[in-house]
């Protein structure tokens, strides 16, 4: 299934370039009341869903994915995991650019582990990015985004992958400077999620895809997640030996070189193969 989320909160099911308003799926869901659960409960419940959902989409009229206002297609994941420096040609660049590492030292994924960023950062391709800091350099990051579909707690490599609920394209933005990377990278808009949650049955090979991001036209980013230096399945496992991931929890897997500077008026197209693609505007 390729989901996403539009409107006014409505779930749409994607067909090619159409989407169905299959909301009237989500009356299938457990009801929650205050203390609300800390997990996102449609990714908890998602293979529950495939029915209700396939049953709204045949009563549903179809509309053009281009018409929809897309938000993120997690709405409430409970932690946002993010690799750092996990492509070695972007490692490489960091190190050599001032603009870039701000006297930090940047090394290697193995030695300085992951990191958060806040929930409250995420949005969708069509609420944009809003340049908080415009007297400092904001840089763009895409990363295929894993999306956890259910508890992992120390989990093994072999049994990794099955925790995955599915995949979309997440744009990792980022103020450069000399604080820590969570509170440079958790402004509010910094991390968008789009334009789909494709399911992780829909993707042939998460370790073979294509990630490409262009700034008004100019191809700034290109790579392939074979490269990654530390893979899906082990950054799972990296994450989960710290703490618990639960279902809609966001694991963004790093950036490949090219990252460069974005400003109000700008528009980032981001692309991954079998995930498709969002155009994002800046602020």
């Amino acid at each position: 299934m390729r989901l996403c989320r539009f409107a006014a909160d409505k779930l749409g099911l994607i067909e090619g370039d159409r989407v169905k308003d299959v909301s009237a799926a989500l009356d299938a869901l457990p009801a929650a009341r205050y203390p609300l659960p800390r997990h996102d409960l449609l990714i908890a419940h998602l293979s529950e869903l495939r029915a209700p959902i396939a049953a709204a989409a045949a009563r549903a009229k179809s509309m053009p994915l281009s018409d929809c206002a897309l938000l993120s297609p997690i709405a409430n994941p409970g932690k946002i995991i993010a690799a750092p420096v996990n492509y070695k040609k972007h490692l490489e660049e960091a190190r050599a650019d001032p603009a870039i590492h701000h006297q930090n030292q940047v090394a290697e994924i193995q030695r300085v582990g992951l990191f958060l960023k806040a929930t409250s950062a995420v949005v969708g391709p069509s609420e944009g990015i809003a340049i908080r800091h415009r007297d400092r350099r904001t840089d763009h990051e895409i990363e295929l985004a894993a999306v956890i579909g259910r508890q992992a707690d120390r989990v093994s490599r072999a049994q990794a992958l099955d925790h995955v609920a599915g995949y979309c394209i997440g744009l990792d933005i980022t103020v450069r400077g000399p604080e820590e990377r969570s509170l440079r990278k958790s402004i509010d808009s910094y991390a968008v999620l789009g334009p789909a949650l494709v399911t992780s049955d829909e993707i042939a090979d998460p370790a073979a895809l294509d990630l490409k991001l262009t700034v008004n036209g100019e191809l700034r980013q290109q790579a392939n997640t074979r490269d990654l230096i530390i893979d899906i399945a082990d950054l799972i496992v990296f994450a989960s030996s710290f703490y618990t991931l639960m279902p809609g929890d966001v694991l963004l897997t790093g950036t490949p070189e090219g990252v460069g500077p974005i400003k109000p008026g700008d528009l980032i197209e981001a692309s991954i193969a079998e995930i498709g693609t969002m155009q994002v505007k800046v602020r």
